[in-house]
């Protein structure tokens, strides 16, 4: 496989290397490719588990009034908690 990277993509895998912090290029982009395998992973995991408790509230009929803007934002909000 052949990919193409921006230079400043390119120079962000060469600093990382040069650092010391990964051996070569191909490991770099190996952990980036599995770090955001589990990042949406966790993302799933925690949509699902917004979802169960949803519908267990809503069963006890605790409901609130929500529109699509508030709900972005609560999960824009959130989204910075897992940054690294």
């Amino acid at each position: 496989m052949e990919i193409q990277l921006s230079p400043e993509v390119e120079q962000i895998v060469k600093d990382k290397v040069a650092s010391g912090m990964y051996p070569d290029a191909n490991e770099f982009v190996r952990e980036a490719i599995l770090r955001t395998v589990e990042w949406d992973y966790l993302k799933r995991k925690r949509l699902n588990e917004a979802i169960a408790i949803g519908i267990e509230q809503a069963k006890r009929g605790e409901l609130v009034d929500l529109d699509m803007d508030q709900i972005n934002a609560e999960l824009d909000a959130e989204e910075g908690h897992f940054d690294s």
